[in-house]
């Protein structure tokens, strides 16, 4: 049986697995992804991998040897990089800017940090990372940045930003030649404005503003209007437009508003309603002044047939003029209350008939456009005097006036209990009365109709977009 060998003479495998482990780091340094260099105590560069040299473009001899400040383009940067490592501090991320051989210069990030043995500076163990495409990106980012600023600076109109919270981030000096103050960026919320007002005069919080609104709905706000009051106690009518500002994942991250200043269209809105209000009470004046001298010459005259037409043309006058005074009183420019109109035109030509004549309106609503306001009031009166002389015995009863859509156009009728009459007036326009609804219906599109079951029925259709609103 063999004698087992002593153990120190067995053959040791650790001086291999050292080598083997040597070479690999060797191998990790020399072709590591990551620019690697050490440098000495003097700022020598002792050694430099493959990936440093061809991030600078330099051959080996070219680099290694040479003072590791001779490759910065910033000295301030690599003179603090140098001056913290010989203190003994880690540099972490430190921005420094490299030129390679052609020129160039590489935005890098150097990480490093300093091996001591037993107190002495031995050597510097340097990655450095390149940012060149990131830093321009960024100072594109940046450029692009302050262009819009500019451009938003240079605007007339107030626009202001806050974050996701409402708390302002960015105010151009539109926004405070209008708020009359400079807001503070990080703490004021939802509006540059010292006070806000609600159109009508009613104090409106700044966390109920539009801006609150659009962010707390997450969605933009239009068609609204409010009033900026000034610490001087100036104050503006303005339109906010507040819009939501999302990322890329489409969350909300802050919002962009922008306050018009409105004054002079208000005081131009003023300026014209006065100079509405005016004409219309002189066209109201004159009317009456119509109105009396008909009546008037209606009493004077001797004529029973100068007696008919005087009183039917003061009765037409008396109606535009109710219609007139409808216009006169509505704040709108442009329409009027459907049911204002029916009632001041009915009354106006009740006061024409018997007292025992009762005009029964139907309820409607909604609104008129004034263009068709003239011709509907002499179209109202003529059915009513119609109803008044032809459908009531003795001038007496009850005459109901509708107006109502009927699919898409707009339908006034007047119905009362008689009998009617023959179709053929309305072709041949041989009474006067129908003649000129017949002619007025045309002029807003419309036709006049009679229908004859259980009482009379005249009415005249034209298109909704002729009318209601």
């Amino acid at each position: 049986m063999a004698s087992a060998t002593p153990l120190h003479q067995l053959p040791s495998s650790k001086p291999i697995a050292f080598r083997e482990g040597a070479n690999d780091i060797e191998d990790f340094f020399d072709n590591g992804a990551v620019a690697l260099h050490l440098v000495g105590p003097d700022g020598l560069i002792l050694k430099a991998n493959k990936a440093e040299l061809e991030l600078l473009g330099y051959a080996s001899d070219e680099y290694v040897g040479r003072h590791i400040a001779d490759f910065h383009a910033d000295q301030s940067a690599i003179a603090d990089i140098l001056k913290r490592l010989a203190a003994g501090e880690k540099v972490d991320k430190h921005p420094a800017q490299l030129r390679a051989k052609d020129g160039s210069i590489k935005d890098v990030l150097v990480t490093s940090s300093v091996q001591f043995r037993e107190g002495e500076f031995v050597n510097t163990r340097c990655f450095t990372i390149d940012v060149t495409d990131l830093k321009r990106a960024q100072d594109a980012v940046r450029d692009k940045e302050e262009q819009l600023r500019q451009v938003l600076d240079a605007l007339p109109a107030a626009v202001y930003t806050t974050d996701a919270k409402g708390v302002i981030t960015y105010y151009n000096p539109a926004a405070v030649k209008l708020a009359g103050r400079a807001p503070e960026i990080g703490k004021d919320e939802w509006c540059v404005t010292w006070k806000i007002y609600n159109p009508d005069g009613t104090y409106l919080p700044h966390d109920q503003c539009p801006m609150a609104v659009a962010l707390r709905e997450n969605r933009p706000v239009r068609g609204v209007e409010a009033i900026a009051e000034r610490p001087d106690g100036i104050r503006t009518p303005f339109l906010p437009f507040p819009t939501p500002i999302r990322d890329a994942a489409g969350s909300l991250v802050g919002a962009v508003n922008m306050l018009v200043d409105i004054s002079e269209r208000k005081q131009s809105e003023t300026r014209n309603q006065m100079l509405l209000s005016e004409l219309n009470h002189r066209i109201k004046n004159n009317l009456q002044m119509l109105h009396s001298l008909l009546r008037a010459a209606e009493r004077e005259t001797t004529s029973p047939e100068a007696k008919i037409v005087l009183h039917d043309a003061s009765q037409r006058i008396a109606a535009v003029a109710a219609a007139q005074r409808v216009l006169y009183s509505t704040q709108s420019p442009s329409e009027f209350e459907a049911s204002d109109f029916l009632s001041a035109v009915c009354e106006s030509s009740r006061q024409s008939f018997d007292k025992d004549l009762t005009i029964e309106i139907a309820p409607v609503r909604g609104k008129l456009k004034n263009d068709v306001s003239l011709p509907l009031a002499l179209i109202l009166n003529e059915m009513l005097t119609n109803a008044a002389k032809h459908g009531l015995k003795d001038g007496k009863g009850t005459v109901r006036v509708e107006m109502q859509e009927v699919a898409e156009t707009l339908q006034l009728s007047v119905t009362d209990p008689g009998p009617g009459f023959q179709s053929d007036q309305i072709a041949t326009r041989h009474s006067s009365g129908i003649g000129l609804i017949v002619g007025l219906a045309g002029q807003i599109e419309g036709i006049f109709t009679v229908e004859c079951e259980a009482g009379t029925r005249c009415s005249v259709t034209f298109p909704k977009h002729r009318g209601l609103l």
